[in-house]
């Protein structure tokens, strides 16, 4: 993924832990809530649950441990609570900031002094 392109993710506010896990696109998740017949792997990007530790939807994303699963969704497998953060989780469209790079590579690499 490149630093300037979009990223679509699903923000679940749990009781004790904010959860988020990323989709490729926002119109397969809509026909995936319509139509459970579509596959998850169709609507995910990836399978993996984050938790931001209370910080919201901006916070450092850190994988879900089974038992944080356990205490929010009542259960540690995986496919039940993706499903439920899909189905009652809001998405946020975010774009990354475009990196900067050097400018003129013959000059060395950019340090920076103390």
């Amino acid at each position: 993924m490149r630093a300037n392109d979009t990223t679509t993710k699903i923000f679940y506010k749990g009781s004790s832990e904010d959860f988020i896990v990323f989709v490729d696109d926002v119109k397969i998740l809509e026909q995936w809530r319509q139509d459970r017949s579509i596959a998850l792997a169709n609507v995910l990007n990836g399978w993996k649950i984050f938790v931001t530790h209370k910080h919201g939807a901006q916070g450092v994303l850190d994988g879900a441990s089974k038992s944080t699963l356990q205490n929010e969704f009542g259960t540690d497998d995986e496919d039940t609570c993706m499903t439920k953060i899909l189905e009652k989780g809001e998405y946020q469209v975010t774009s990354g900031k475009e990196h900067q790079g050097d400018t003129n590579l013959r000059n060395g690499p950019a340090m920076i002094s103390r």
